[in-house]
Formats: C-alpha cells, sequence, structure tokens
C-alpha cells in the first residue's frame, strides 16, 4: 500500500515552478498521508527534531520521505492538486483486496452491499474558499461548509467497512440541500460503476434516494437497490399497498424471539408513485414487537423479487444503512480522525484533499484489521484505536524504526530490546 501511494503521489501534476520545488511534490503529500495515518497534526515537527539530532527520521525510513516539507508549503501545494489525482488510490487499496480473495465475505445474496449516505465535514461562518457551500441563516448570517456523499462496501455481519471513493457536494449542484445531495448521489452511483463494471452491487441508501431518477439511474448502471421508503414520502405507494392488504394479497410472516415478535410483510409489482411512466417496485415493511410495544419499524422498496427465503436477509440489508453512520462517519468523526479539524482550507482543493487522505487513512486501517495479523494483535492488545495511537505515537518519539516489522513487533512486545 505504501508502494501504491509512493506511485500516485509521485506523478500528480506539479504546476510549481521549477525554481520553487523546494520539496518533492511526493514527499508533501507521503508526509500529509503520514500525519492521518498516526493522527498526529504535530508529527512533521517532532519527526524534524529526530532528524536534527539522529539524522533520521521515522517518516524516512516507514514512508520514504526525503525531505520533511514546512506546513506552509504543504498547504500550498497539497491545494492546487485536482482531487481526481488522488481518487485512484481507493481502487489502488480496493484491487488487491479483490485477488486475494479478501471481499468474497462480503458477498449477500451474491451481490456487494455499498451503502451510501451524505454527510458535513466541515463548516465555519468565518472561513471559506470558492468551493464552498453557502447557506444563508437568520439575520443575513452566512455559513460556509463542505459536504461529501459516501459509499462503503458492507455486510450486515462485520465490524470492517470498505470504503470507496466520495463525491463532493459541489456548491454548483444547486442552492438546496436535497438537490445538491442527490445530484452528487448520482454521480457517486457512476463513479463506483467506472471503478467496478462488473461487481454486482446492492445500493442502500435513506429515503432521500427512494424516488424514481435515482432509482432509473441505479437500474441504468446495472444496479439492484433497497431503499428507504417512508409512508409519508410516498403516498400513491401505500394506497396500492393498503388497497392490497385489504385484499389479502400482501405476504406476511410473524418470527417469534424470546419475548419479541418480527414481523415482515411484502409485495412485488407496485407503481413507486402516480406518474404514467412510474418504475415498478416490490415493497417490504418491517416492525419488531417486544412486550406488546412496537420497538422498530421500517419500510424499503427494492427490485428485487421478494420472497419468504429472502426476507430477512433483506431486512439486514436495509438496516444495515445506520453502518455507514456509525462505522465510517461517526468514526471518523468522533473516535480519533478528526475529520471535521481545518487543517488549512485554502483557496481551492485543500480542504477536501486532506479529507481524502485521512479517509485513505481510515481506509488502511481497517485494510489492517482485515487483513494485517500483527495489527490485528495490537487492536486486541491495546484495545480502542485511541490507545493503540497514542501507544504507536509514543514509540515513534522514541525510536527510530527501519522498517514496519520492526515497528509493529516493539508494539506488540515493548519490553524486548529495539
Amino acid at each position: 500500500m505504501r508502494e501504491a501511494l509512493s506511485e500516485r503521489f509521485s506523478r500528480l501534476t506539479d504546476t510549481r515552478q521549477e525554481g520553487k520545488k523546494e520539496y518533492a511534490i511526493h514527499d508533501v503529500f507521503m508526509s500529509a498521508f503520514a500525519m492521518m495515518f498516526f493522527q498526529d497534526p504535530s508529527l512533521l515537527q517532532f519527526q524534524r527534531r529526530m532528524e536534527d539530532e539522529g539524522h533520521m527520521n521515522n517518516l524516512k525510513t516507514l514512508f520514504h520521505v526525503i525531505s520533511i516539507p514546512k506546513d506552509t508549503w504543504m498547504r500550498e501545494v497539497i491545494d492546487e492538486v485536482d482531487p481526481e489525482e488522488i481518487m485512484p488510490l481507493f481502487d489502488d487499496f480496493f484491487r488487491p483486496l479483490q485477488r486475494g480473495k479478501h471481499l468474497e465475505q462480503y458477498q449477500v445474496l451474491g451481490r456487494y452491499i455499498a451503502a451510501i449516505d451524505g454527510s458535513q465535514y466541515f463548516t465555519s461562518e468565518n472561513i471559506s474558499c470558492p468551493g464552498c457551500l453557502i447557506k444563508e441563516g437568520k439575520k443575513g448570517s452566512i455559513r460556509y461548509s463542505h459536504q461529501i456523499v459516501q459509499a462503503a462496501l458492507m455486510n450486515p455481519h462485520m465490524r470492517q467497512v470498505i470504503p470507496l471513493a466520495p463525491e463532493e457536494v459541489r456548491n454548483t449542484d444547486g442552492k438546496e440541500k436535497q438537490d445538491c445531495e442527490i445530484n452528487a448521489g448520482k454521480r457517486l452511483l457512476a463513479r463506483i460503476r467506472k471503478s467496478h463494471p462488473k461487481l454486482p452491487f446492492i445500493i442502500v441508501a435513506d429515503g432521500l434516494y427512494s424516488k424514481q431518477p435515482t432509482i432509473e439511474e441505479a437500474v441504468a448502471l446495472h444496479m439492484d437497490y433497497v431503499l428507504v421508503a417512508k409512508p409519508d414520502d410516498h403516498e400513491v405507494l401505500m394506497e396500492w399497498v393498503n388497497e392490497q392488504r385489504v385484499l389479502k394479497e400482501v405476504a406476511r410472516w410473524e418470527v417469534k424471539d424470546k419475548d419479541r415478535t418480527h414481523i415482515y410483510e411484502w409485495i412485488n409489482g407496485m407503481p413507486l408513485n402516480g406518474n404514467k411512466k412510474t418504475v415498478t417496485v416490490n415493497f417490504f415493511e418491517y416492525w419488531i414487537e417486544d412486550g406488546g410495544k412496537i420497538t422498530y419499524h421500517n419500510s424499503w422498496v427494492t427490485n428485487l423479487i421478494i420472497d419468504e427465503g429472502n426476507i430477512e436477509e433483506l431486512v439486514r440489508i436495509g438496516r444495515c444503512r445506520w453502518k455507514i453512520e456509525n462505522e465510517v462517519f461517526n468514526t471518523l468523526k468522533n473516535q480519533g480522525y478528526h475529520i471535521e479539524h481545518n487543517y488549512g482550507h485554502g483557496s481551492m482543493h485543500l480542504s477536501f484533499n486532506f479529507f481524502l487522505l485521512n479517509l485513505l487513512a481510515f481506509f488502511m486501517h481497517q485494510i489492517f484489521e482485515l487483513t494485517h495479523t500483527p495489527y490485528q494483535a495490537l487492536r486486541k492488545k491495546y484495545g480502542s484505536k485511541r490507545n493503540l495511537w497514542d501507544h504507536m505515537r509514543v514509540f515513534l518519539s522514541a525510536f527510530i524504526f527501519p522498517d514496519w516489522e520492526t515497528y509493529f513487533q516493539k508494539l506488540l512486545t515493548p519490553l524486548r530490546s529495539p
């Protein structure tokens, strides 16, 4: 993975004049990635001190950084690079997982679940750039923000998720948030299909996406879907479903689980809306009844034919949408990745590029958790990610490691001589 990073970073377009290239563009981006990998904004300062004292540092040995850039240089260079040049790294990380058959365990109903959701990672009333979304508040106040639509592969039974390249919500999409996110979501679907032309996907998303234009886009890209369909947002669909309930055409299945009852209802071949050219969808609904009270309820539409053999799995697929909020956004915002921290805003792409580097660091950590035995042992030894990273940074400040293997071994057995 480090080699993949080095190759991509070395090929980035460098718009600086020859006389102003004090630091190689590879070193600039690799240093920024290392900061995200160890979640330590002071990493560069600290490594410079180590270099001054011992003429060597871990950025050089572990990340092959020849010259550590100054913060101002880093921000200026990263700001000018088109994010589209960084995006292929998500495929570079994805392909070895695919070749090594690590992704097979993510298949459900013979397909890969790609959960999609939007999120805001920067907001301010004072800091802005030309790419910021602008929202007018009360009394003429203006709030600037950056938002993305993110997709991630997941399995309802697994903790690790596989992030795919995100789509930026651009200020050229429109002024309404819904329009912006929907348009970015459509672009994201096209990006996913372009990167993975043969993979069978089930797109899972909230009620914002269970509208005809998005469904038609998914079907045109040969993607299946399971999308939240709230009754209040689909009055015509629910009229049809309720009519079929009266006629007892809606299938119903109840499953007892200790004190709880799982209630499934479904029907195939319903019109989504009242348009003349409406799409036909399959509808299913699910309740959990506990002690006579409904403790959970939701409903979805899908293009997959529903029957008693797959209804439970379809509900699990629909419910796993929360994992992108919990395992991706919540982790990035609240478990040490500082995704909402303003590392630098710039005038072009700085904010989004820092977000991409942080997301790639998260991706690498997910790959380690999925495939790397020493890292798995470290997670077991140190518990939380925060505690592990604290120890990782402490060891970086005490020793210089010739390679990753020595570094991980020292973390596992700290009392042995390095």
